[in-house]
């Protein structure tokens, strides 16, 4: 029986609870391909209709019972089930052995109640028309309350679970906690094996294949008793068990038994009375087992096969493995993190899968029309079938015949996800059909699925997670074809094993490979910033691909905007029709966002999510997820919420009439903002020493005093130094040697204490640094003077400086003498006139705007933030009203710093201006007010500063630069 068959069945049905009841149940167990309780146990002992629950104070039968699964109690339609679950609640539970599943049902409806002792009580509610979608079901607690991260399960794999693993329905039960659970006992057989050096490939290779075999077994495509029962059979504690006194060595045999699977899987054959079908796919390639497998090896196995494989999320699987393998976190806590499948819709769908479901919606409506025109004149049946059909036909053609591709594919999440989503919407294909007597056959396949991997490992799981995600839709939808294909796997050759950016054939004639032609890429390309391609990737490389893209992708470029101008190009040829890809935040500022601003000319940018949360390599970073097309799509959503509670983002990405390339939706796109002349020279990233030059005051200080034999002092070389802590928190009064910018060895040696101690401390560090060639050879030196930056502030009486990366966007004044480091960004004005208009709402607007992010973070770069910020031209009255409120401002901060009278350490160490701007206190928020009113007034704004939204802001700032002189 069908879903379909089962709902218009059932949908009829008008019988009493009694005569109805069991031939209901009969026909659940026929759809979802479980035994009724008379052909599972004749006797009634485990499994039985009518099971008797007799007990001191009740005498009843309950409809159903399974022992220690689940208690069924049927009404008739329409009753109240708040009644039936009293009742078997109260009179037949315990006598039933309590069992940790109660199920109400009134034939229509179903309301399955979790019974575990010490545990949160859930309901999973659903219907039988439910039955014939992939729909998860509604899961409440015992309140009515929506529970949050349920089990997404649809109303048959809750059917299925009832049956097979109840515990795949206890609440806080997450594939998170399986999969924690998996890959601990996966590091164990990993560790352990490497300990033998056993090569990686081989570790990986077999781990892959217990894997599969359990996913196969708990299915039902491997019989139980050629590894399930094996495995348990050889646990050394259950040998014991039947075998007292026997110690003997279980692991030859148990690696015997594998090999003679695997080989068996690899042709297909029977095993002793079991017959095992023909798999390989290049998985079962050979028979090999590794030979350190031992004794306690087979008791974790046997663990692990005890989980619940049928429904393991193949993108978890995906991650999973590629930790376990993962040399250089050996002893992360492994399966902690991974890339959750509803992150991964976030690009799936948009780019995907919205055009086809645009597609569909619009196929329904025509049939709705044939079948109830509009005109009333309907057609004869036979004529609006053949029009339905046709219509279902060319969509499912449609469907089948897309391609997908990902171009860095890893394991194979991405195409996992895509053809998921993909099957789903076939099933909604297929069940209009089936409702129209319209025979359609499932052909959405893995071989529309294309992906390109450098890693050997990462290469051949893909077709593993792939596999696994189409046989989870065969068993829970169409477990008729689970073995129809011979072999059940099949080698995916348009998986490519090769780089996605550079064909390498010829080193010396280095070209951009060929992506095959697809519909849609989609993928999460890797992230490398652009300052370490050569460590990470070697000159010869890097220099390769500079040769590749040249004059595409600027140089600095991050590593993943590579594949953002191939995917591009890929466009415009007509090779593919849309893109998503993902990227870390700097995407949308400094040279990277010239990727983007090409990608609009070319063809444009019609979703976004500007700032996500995402797994990467186990830690949570920040990234922004790109789709783009050539222009056509006309529909475009945006999401700039950083809200990490906001797991999945869909239906907050909002329609927006144009995307800019920095991926702000504002009218006005500020990507076309120039660099303005008043601007230029004025501000500087700060020092990069590399390496122990600074120094603790007391060191300092002994410096200061020593004396040097040419006559100079060492103020000439030791000066104060800042870094972005001593802004953000309390000031630490920091000091470094600096020596000035192309003073020789000799020189330097003439201060004596100064360099003798740079020549113990930073001289090592910097012949063995990797930065050390970049050097060229000048130790004493710091990496990065900004020779440019202490030209401008020669002279000055003091500074403004900026933290690149925080929280809050806040200025400071620094005296001439400091040192300012790399993490602080520089400005050489003096005037409380700028200070004010920096530190004012009109320039953090624009900063936060013109800026990139590092995690959730704001960063400011002074290209892009400062160069292209006009100031106010106001009157020197105006001017002057900014200069008494940012000075104001300033004396308010320093007394909350500094504050006056007696103070313990630990009290003293909250003031902080982090700590300031977190709390804001009503006068720091009228300081700021007082500021904001000053600066409008400067602009020629009328309105308040509360009352101009941020996108008028930017429109008005980007109006004035455009009529200023750029450089």
């Amino acid at each position: 029986m069908d879903a379909i068959e089962f709902v218009r069945k059932w949908a009829a049905a008008t019988g009493k609870e009694r005569s109805t009841s069991q031939e209901h149940f009969i026909d659940i167990c026929r759809l979802i391909d479980e035994p009724t309780p008379n052909e599972a146990d004749p006797t009634g002992d485990r499994y039985a209709f009518e099971k008797g629950a007799k007990g001191k104070d009740t005498d009843g039968f309950a409809d159903v019972w399974m022992h220690q699964r689940f208690a069924w109690e049927y009404k008739g339609k329409h009753k109240d089930l708040d009644v039936a679950y009293g009742q078997v609640l109260q009179k037949y539970r315990e006598q039933l052995g309590n069992p940790p599943l109660l199920v109400v049902s009134d034939i229509e409806r179903y309301e399955v109640h979790t019974n575990w002792t010490n545990t949160e009580s859930w309901v999973y509610r659903f219907r039988n028309a439910d039955l014939a979608t992939d729909e998860p079901v509604e899961v409440v607690t015992i309140t009515g309350q929506p529970v949050r991260d349920p089990p997404e399960l649809s109303a048959r794999q809750l059917l299925k679970a009832l049956f097979e693993d109840a515990n795949a329905l206890r609440p806080g039960k997450t594939r998170d906690e399986i999969t924690r659970e998996a890959a601990g006992y996966f590091e164990h057989i990993a560790m352990a094996l490497r300990s033998l050096h056993t090569p990686d490939m081989e570790i990986a290779h077999f781990i892959t294949r217990l894997v599969f075999c359990m996913f196969a077994s708990d299915i039902g495509l491997l019989p139980r008793g050629t590894f399930s029962e094996v495995v348990s059979a050889n646990n050394p504690d259950n040998l014991r068990k039947n075998r007292p006194g026997d110690t003997s060595d279980p692991a030859p045999a148990f690696r015997r038994h594998l090999s003679v699977l695997f080989d068996k899987m690899r042709t297909g054959g029977e095993m002793h009375v079991w017959q095992v079908p023909y798999f390989n796919g290049s998985l079962f390639d050979d028979a090999s087992v590794p030979e350190g497998l031992t004794a306690n090896d087979i008791r974790i196995i046997e663990m692990l096969d005890n989980l619940n494989w049928a429904n393991v999320e193949p993108s978890i699987f995906g991650t999973l493995f590629e930790r376990i393998l993962d040399k250089q976190n050996q002893r992360a806590a492994l399966g902690a993190h991974y890339t959750l499948r509803a992150d991964i819709e976030l690009i799936v769908e948009p780019v995907l899968m919205d055009p086809l479901r645009q597609g569909w919606n619009e196929v329904k409506a025509k049939v709705d029309e044939i079948e109830q025109p509009r005109s009333g004149r309907r057609q004869s049946e036979a004529v609006r079938t053949e029009r339905i059909k046709g219509l279902l036909r060319d969509f499912h053609k449609r469907l089948y015949g897309i391609r997908v591709l990902d171009p860095a594919c890893g394991s194979g999440n991405f195409l996992y996800v895509a053809l998921a989503a993909l099957k789903a919407l076939e099933k909604e294909v297929v069940v209009l059909a089936q409702w129209h007597n319209i025979a359609i056959k499932p052909r959405v396949h893995p071989r529309q699925l294309h992906g390109i991997e450098l890693n050997e490992y990462a290469h051949q799981l893909a077709s593993i997670v792939i596999w696994i995600g189409y046989l989870q839709w065969k068993n829970e939808n169409d477990r008729k074809s689970l073995r129809a294909d011979s072999p059940i796997l099949e080698d995916l050759k348009q998986i490519e094993h090769k780089d996605a950016i550079i064909d390498d054939t010829k080193p010396d004639r280095p070209r951009e490979p060929m992506w095959p032609e697809v519909e849609v890429i989609v993928g999460n390309p890797p992230f490398l910033g652009g300052k370490r391609l050569r460590t990470e990737l070697g000159d010869a490389y890097v220099e390769r691909m500079f040769a590749v893209y040249d004059g595409r992708v600027a140089r600095e470029s991050d590593l993943v905007c590579y594949w953002f101008e191939k995917a591009r190009a890929e466009i415009e040829a007509g090779r593919t029709a849309r893109a998503g890809l993902l990227a870390t935040q700097a995407i949308r500022g400094g040279v990277n966002r010239k990727t983007l601003e090409r990608i609009k000319q070319t063809g444009d940018i019609f979703y976004a999510q500007a700032d996500r949360r995402w797994i990467l390599d186990g830690a949570a970073v920040r990234v922004s997820m790109v789709g783009f097309d050539n222009g056509s799509e006309v529909n475009r959503k945006l999401n700039t919420d950083t809200d990490d509670e906001v797991t999945h983002a869909l239906l907050r990405a909002l329609p927006v009439a144009e995307i800019n390339a920095n991926l702000t939706g504002s009218v006005a796109d500020a990507t076309l903002a120039r660099r303005l002349k008043e601007n230029v020279g004025l501000s500087f990233m700060g020092d990069t020493k590399v390496g122990p030059f600074d120094l603790h005051p007391q060191e300092a200080r002994r410096m200061l005093e020593a004396q040097n034999p040419h006559g100079r002092p060492n103020s000439d070389v030791v000066r104060p130094w800042v870094n972005g802590l001593d802004i953000t928190r309390r000031p630490r009064r920091m000091w470094i040697i600096d020596f000035p910018p192309g003073m020789s060895e000799l020189d330097a040696a003439k201060y004596e204490a100064p360099f003798e101690f740079i020549k113990k401390h930073v001289k090592p560090f910097r012949v063995n640094a990797k930065t050390g060639d970049a050097l060229g050879g000048a130790w004493w030196l710091h990496h990065r003077p900004r020779p440019d930056m202490r030209a401008a502030l020669a002279g000055l009486e003091r500074f403004l400086v900026t933290v690149s990366v925080a929280k809050h966007r806040l200025f400071a004044w620094q005296p001439r003498n400091v040192l300012p480091d790399h993490s602080l960004l520089a400005f050489a004005r003096t005037d409380d006139y700028a200070f004010g208009v920096l530190q004012s709402r009109v320039h953090q607007v624009w900063a936060l705007l013109q800026g990139t992010h590092l995690e959730s973070r704001p960063r400011y770069t002074p290209t892009s933030c400062f160069e292209t910020f006009p100031f106010p031209h106001g009157t020197q009255k105006q001017h002057w009203a900014i200069s008494i409120a940012a000075k104001d401002l300033n004396d308010l901060r320093e007394r909350y710093l500094n504050p006056d009278g007696m103070i313990g350490a630990k009290e003293l160490a909250k003031l902080t201006l982090t700590n300031l701007y977190n709390a804001r206190p009503t006068w720091l928020v009228d300081a700021h007010r007082t500021l904001d009113t000053a600066v409008f007034a400067a602009y020629g704004w009328g309105e308040a500063p509360d009352e101009l939204p941020d996108a008028a802001i930017v429109e008005r700032l980007l109006a004035l630069n455009l009529a200023r002189e750029a450089v």
